[in-house]
C-alpha cells in the first residue's frame, strides 16, 4: 500500500484523527513535568556541525513528538493508514516526513532522509516500526548513519502515570501533569562504507542501549525529581 492507494474514507479518518489528536497532544504536553538526562549528547552533536539520527521505540511516539518538536527533524513513517495519521499529526509540530518503512518504500524514504540530512536537517526512526516486533531494532537508522556519517542518538521516554493503548507497541499515553523521564544515550556511530557484519553489530548495540535507557528512565522516576 502507498499513500496514493489509501481510500478516501481512510484519508478522511486520518485527517479527523490529526484534527482531534494534535490539539490534545499540545494541551497534554504543556502539563507534563520533564526530567531529562543526557541532553548534552544532543548539544555536542550540533556543536560539531553534525545532525543527529534520533532512535527510539514506536510506543513512545506521543511524548517524543512533543519533547522534540520544532527542531527540523524529518521522520520516516510508513505508507499505511497508521503512517498517514501519524504524518499528519507530527507535521503540525514542525516535523518533516519521509514516507516508507524497512519493509516497503524504504529505499525511497532513506534517499529522502539522506538528502534532508545533507541540507542540514536531523532524522528520526521508530526503530521497531511500523509493525514490530516491539523493542526489536530494525536496521534503518544504522543504514542512514552509514550513508551520511551522522551519529545515531538513542533515547527513551517513560511517564510515571500513563494509559496504554491496545496496540502491538503498547503505545504509552502520559496522563496529565505526570512526571516524564527522558534518558538520552551516547551517540552510536556507523562508519561510512561499513560492512554488513559491522552494521549488524551496531544494530544490536543500539537495541541494547535502548534497553538500558528504558531501565534508566524507571530509575529516574523513582528518584521523584523533575526539571520543569
Amino acid at each position: 500500500m502507498t499513500t496514493r492507494s489509501l481510500t478516501l474514507d481512510q484519508r478522511a479518518k486520518a485527517a479527523l484523527v490529526a484534527a482531534v489528536g494534535s490539539p490534545l497532544i499540545a494541551v497534554l504536553g504543556r502539563t507534563l513535568r520533564w526530567q531529562v538526562e543526557g541532553y548534552e549528547h544532543y548539544d555536542a552533536i550540533r556543536r560539531q556541525g553534525r545532525q543527529p539520527i534520533f532512535a527510539f521505540w514506536h510506543g513512545r511516539i506521543l511524548p517524543a513528538t512533543w519533547f522534540w518538536r520544532d527542531r527540523d527533524i524529518v521522520v520516516m513513517t510508513s505508507e499505511n493508514f497508521d503512517g498517514e495519521w501519524i504524518a499528519r499529526i507530527i507535521r503540525r509540530f514542525g516535523y518533516g516526513v519521509a514516507r516508507g518503512s524497512t519493509s516497503k518504500g524504504g529505499a525511497r524514504a532513506l534517499a529522502r532522509l539522506r538528502r534532508e540530512m545533507h541540507a542540514g536537517k536531523s532524522a528520526a526512526f521508530t526503530l521497531d516500526g511500523p509493525r514490530g516486533p516491539a523493542c526489536t531494532a530494525q536496521p534503518g537508522a544504522v543504514w542512514l548513519s552509514g550513508l551520511t556519517g551522522n551519529p545515531i542518538l538513542p533515547f527513551h521516554i517513560e511517564a510515571a502515570r500513563y494509559w496504554v493503548a491496545n496496540s502491538w507497541d503498547c503505545t504509552q499515553i502520559p496522563k496529565p501533569f505526570s512526571r516524564v523521564a527522558v534518558a538520552i544515550g551516547e551517540p552510536v556511530q556507523v562508519e561510512m562504507g561499513s560492512t554488513e557484519i559491522e552494521r549488524e553489530v551496531a544494530r544490536v548495540a543500539l537495541q541494547e542501549t535502548l534497553a538500558r535507557l528504558s531501565v534508566r528512565t524507571e530509575e529516574m522516576l523513582r528518584g521523584h525529581h523533575y526539571d520543569s
